[in-house]
């Protein structure tokens, strides 16, 4: 009787421990989705300058909270886990900037240069160990 009630037990401990690992994940997965998708739904779409701006603005914000290092440039520096890099290639001269030089330029004046131009996300790539996105291209489409 005390072996069944043991091998009861040590069940009951594991399908627990199963279902509490299995809930974790999916909490982990689901936090993941969301992150991405705030970003991912710009994926091969065409926006305006004004969103790309905000699109900045939430990378820095993302990489300012996840305690992202900077470089002596003021660039963040990539990591492998959580870090997030946009560049913009303007079609005007053919130059790609990083996100941290529009946003240091002023990114007001960014918005009143560039609020009508459209821009397309051409490339999005991601974190090999974390799945979270990396990497960020937007093209501008409209010269101005």
């Amino acid at each position: 009787m005390k072996k069944l009630l043991i091998f009861l037990a040590i069940v009951i401990i594991i399908i627990t421990i199963s279902i509490i690992k299995y809930s974790s994940y999916k909490v982990e997965y689901n936090a993941l989705m969301k992150e991405n998708t705030e970003f991912e739904q710009y994926k091969d779409k065409v926006v305006n300058g004004l969103s790309v701006a905000t699109i900045v603005n939430r990378a820095i914000d993302k990489n300012t909270k996840n305690e992202i290092e900077k470089d002596d440039k003021g660039f963040f520096i990539q990591n492998e886990t959580n870090s997030i890099s946009i560049e913009l290639y303007m079609a005007d001269n053919e130059t790609t900037y990083k996100m941290e030089q529009i946003y240091n330029a002023g990114i007001e004046q960014f918005v009143q240069y560039y609020s009508n131009i459209n821009f397309k996300c051409s490339k999005i790539e991601y974190h090999k160990n974390t799945g979270k996105i990396k990497y960020i291209l937007f093209e501008q489409i409209q010269a101005s």
